[in-house]
């Protein structure tokens, strides 16, 4: 699959003469390359729909063009079915170790606000919603289907799901990332960007908090500390208890994201125990919730 993503790459019509392909780890859902073409460093995204997940590369593109124009994203040089060209940033992806700084949350929380708030005024076209509780019912009609090992567990999870859906109760719409691994922020020194939106689309604010916050194992303090820099206040108890079930909430789509990509996914990884990590993870947040 990599090498034919890698001819893929090297192949599209926005080269003229020779180019250099290098791959770049770390896709799941898709292959990255580094392409060096005519003394210039190109990032290239090569990848197809994935329905299962809700990625639609049509409004990848158009949400990387809008988080460009809003100050937030690399530049998207060229596109074609399945591929993306960006401007190549000079700097280091970030690691979940860097987010547990006081001093990198001053920084990385403006960016998702930014985003958030300034990236609809750039959207074109139709927009995609990630409704964390439709994305949760709709992988468990897919793992039915699919008969996985684990469809006796559903009802229970599904249950659970429910009842997190009321914790969080109403939200206000956002622009959200919905995808905010700590490798998704590259600092180049002066700033932090923000990349890879295929799963973007509108949201509470609070599943990228939750996300940030438990993709990157923040203490309950940094969690308190990142409210308060996103909110400009300091996060009240009912606020915070709404966020904590948005959080665990953020868990539960992770193990049935893993879940869904053991039946479908061709990658090289080891998604059962991903799934089984993402499980224990979401147990642990359900079970501190109720007894708070």
């Amino acid at each position: 699959m990599e090498r034919d993503a890698s001819a893929r790459a090297a192949d599209l019509s926005c080269w003229s003469g020779d180019v250099e392909v290098e791959p770049i780890g770390g896709g799941i859902t898709n292959s990255n390359f580094l392409v060096r073409h005519q003394g210039k460093r190109h990032f290239v995204r090569i990848g197809k729909d994935i329905p299962e997940h809700g990625i639609m590369r049509f409004f990848e593109l158009a949400a990387s063009r809008a988080a460009h124009a809003a100050g937030v994203s690399p530049e998207v040089l060229h596109h074609e079915d399945g591929a993306m060209v960006l401007e190549f940033i000079e700097g280091r992806a970030l690691e979940a170790t860097d987010l547990a700084s006081p001093s990198m949350l001053e920084r990385v929380a403006p960016l998702i606000k930014r985003c958030h708030v300034e990236i609809p005024h750039h959207l074109r076209g139709p927009a995609m919603v990630f409704w964390v509780f439709q994305v949760i019912r709709d992988y468990a009609h897919t793992l039915r289907e699919k008969e996985y090992r684990s469809v006796p567990d559903l009802p229970h999870l599904l249950e659970i799901a429910q009842s997190l859906e009321s914790r969080v109760g109403e939200v206000s719409l956002v622009f959200g990332h919905n995808d905010l691994l700590a490798a998704n922020f590259i600092d180049d020194g002066e700033r932090i960007w923000l990349i890879d939106w295929d799963y973007a689309g509108f949201n509470s604010p609070l599943f990228d908090l939750g996300g940030l916050a438990s993709n990157s194992e923040l203490s309950p303090t940094l969690e308190a500390r990142l409210l308060g820099l996103y909110f400009e206040s300091e996060p009240s108890e009912e606020l915070f208890g709404r966020y904590r079930a948005m959080k665990c909430a953020s868990l539960l789509r992770e193990s049935m994201w893993s879940m869904v990509s053991e039946l479908t996914s061709s990658v090289d990884f080891d998604f059962k125990a991903y799934t089984e990590t993402n499980l224990r993870r979401f147990e642990e947040a359900w079970s501190s919730l109720q007894e708070s």
